[in-house]
């Protein structure tokens, strides 16, 4: 007896009966009860490989009168991402050890598409969300929040509501960031950064502009470009900031996917300007590319835990972690202003 495809989905009955037990043996023999022999149990598992059933997992945790799954959501800006990639790693090994699964989306940075997913997910009965928020608002979550769904916030606080969050020092970094560059003389720098809505950009553009304003830069802002959200923006703003009259010197890219860009912009430039990324890049280390680096595995490590807790009943206040920057010089961004390039503050 084989499944056929124009039949839809197999049937607990199809199994019990190729396995030839009763419905409830072949059931308890998929839910890996104890009580059933090992030959009973082989056959069943045969028979449900053969037909391509699989237990609906959901369905039989609210049978036995669990509210919740053992799943948890993800809901991240890119899955391309390395960055939210080791995140997820990160958070996925420690809900393993819990016997948690993680279902990861991406919203695309979209704060709709965002929304229609979290509410997706809630619907399954996920046992907590985990959530890089593109949106600007989250009181929408707050009926869920009381009726005990965690929820942690991780790379982007929440807003108008009290969850547990994850956050990098943005600020921090990219101080080191301005820092750095202002130090080897640079006062002319091309700040690329992505959407202007987005905390992060909004942190770590305070934090060049703390660095700025201590080295006497007052009119860095000319040189800012915002919105550049991904690999081919990021290269078109950078080639555009080279065409200036006159150029900058060096370059702050104010994540990854930007400083991706910056690289393909600066392929084949007879003297490149000085450039410091915000996260690591795939190969940085080889390709000599200064980075405002941060452990994304630990992020996740961190917010696994905060829901963990959550899940085993704590109900304090919401808490924050922040997970620490430092300055990786590599090569790139240690070049100093050309002689014709230096410019007085």
């Amino acid at each position: 007896m084989t499944a056929d495809p124009k039949a839809g989905r197999p049937s607990l009955a199809q199994v019990a009966a190729l396995s030839g037990v009763s419905v409830k043996t072949a059931s308890r023999a998929l839910g890996g009860e104890p009580r059933v022999a090992a030959d009973t149990r082989s056959r069943v598992r045969e028979a449900a490989d053969q037909l391509g059933y699989r237990l609906n997992g959901v369905a039989r945790e609210l049978r036995r009168g669990a509210s919740t799954s053992t799943l948890v959501g993800l809901l991240i800006g890119d899955l391309a991402n390395p960055f939210y990639s080791r995140l997820a790693g990160g958070l996925e090994r420690e809900l393993r050890m819990r016997g948690l699964q993680l279902i990861t989306a991406s919203t695309d940075e979209d704060p709709e598409w965002e929304r229609r997913l979290a509410d997706a997910l809630l619907e399954r009965r996920v046992r907590g969300l985990v959530i890089a928020s593109t949106a600007t608002e989250h009181a929408h979550f707050a009926a869920e929040h009381r009726h005990g769904i965690p929820f942690v916030f991780v790379d982007r606080p929440p807003v108008d509501l009290a969850a547990d969050t994850v956050l990098l020092d943005n600020r921090h970094g990219a101080r080191l960031a301005g820092a750095h560059l202002g130090t080897l003389g640079h006062r002319r720098i091309g700040v690329v950064g992505d959407l202007s809505r987005l905390s992060t950009h909004r942190d770590r553009l305070d934090g060049f502009a703390e660095a700025m304003r201590a080295a006497g830069v007052e009119n860095w802002a000319d040189y800012l470009v915002e919105n550049a959200h991904d690999v081919v923006a990021a290269e078109r703003a950078v080639r555009d900031l080279l065409d200036r009259t006159p150029a900058p010197t060096a370059l702050f890219t104010m994540n990854n996917r930007i400083t991706l860009g910056a690289l393909r912009a600066l392929r084949g430039h007879p003297a490149p300007p000085a450039l410091v990324g915000f996260d690591e890049v795939d190969l940085g280390d080889i390709l000599g590319v200064s980075v405002v680096a941060h452990d994304p595995e630990d992020m996740g490590r961190q917010a696994a835990r905060l829901l963990l807790d959550r899940i085993d009943g704590h109900r304090g206040p919401a808490r924050q972690v922040v997970i620490p920057t430092r300055l990786l010089a590599r090569g790139s961004g240690e070049r100093p202003p050309t002689s014709a390039g230096t410019q007085a503050s």
